[in-house]
């Protein structure tokens, strides 16, 4: 059961990896189009209206899509320069310790960001230019937030069966 638990979370970590990755490569494209429109207005091209707003959304979702991989694959940064010198055994608990961390913030930050979300709808608040509502941002980087949630309280599941000699 647990193997195939790991195999889902890793695959839907992976996916908003991806997602977050596509979304970052929009919101180059975009402002690359967007520059050289601006350079070119000599002869009647423009930049892409709201262009910065579009921006604001993409890399919002693109960096909320990034730690749910970032966690699975224990690639946030650490410090581990006693790592060689402490035993397996407490670097194991320095691991649970650490994705018991890791997990709580990730609950945080989901909570106040599902409430600010609650709050940009409630009030119907729209981008400037393009008068987009802001929720959409916010819903988008719930998802990408919710699917972080799962992941870290994977991990410290992850982190306690390696603690108490199981395979991790």
């Amino acid at each position: 059961m647990y193997w195939v638990v790991e195999k889902s979370v890793g695959g839907l970590a992976r996916a908003m990896a991806v997602a977050g990755g596509a979304s970052l490569l929009l919101v180059i494209a975009l402002t690359c189009i967007s520059v050289i429109g601006r350079a070119l207005d000599v002869i009647g091209l423009q930049g892409i209206p709201g262009d910065i707003e579009l921006v604001e959304f993409g890399i919002g979702f693109a960096v909320f899509s990034a730690l749910p991989y970032a966690q699975y694959a224990r690639a946030h940064a650490r410090v581990d320069m006693l790592q060689r010198v402490f035993g397996d055994h407490l670097n194991r608990f320095l691991d649970l310790m650490g994705d018991l961390l890791m997990a709580a913030f990730t609950v945080l930050v989901a909570w106040r960001l599902y409430l600010g979300m609650l709050e940009k709808d409630a009030y119907g608040e729209t981008s400037f230019i393009l008068q987009i509502p802001v929720v959409w941002g916010y819903r988008a980087a719930m998802v990408a937030c919710a699917i972080s949630v799962i992941v870290a309280l994977f991990c410290v599941l992850r982190s306690a069966r390696a603690l108490i000699g199981k395979e991790a």
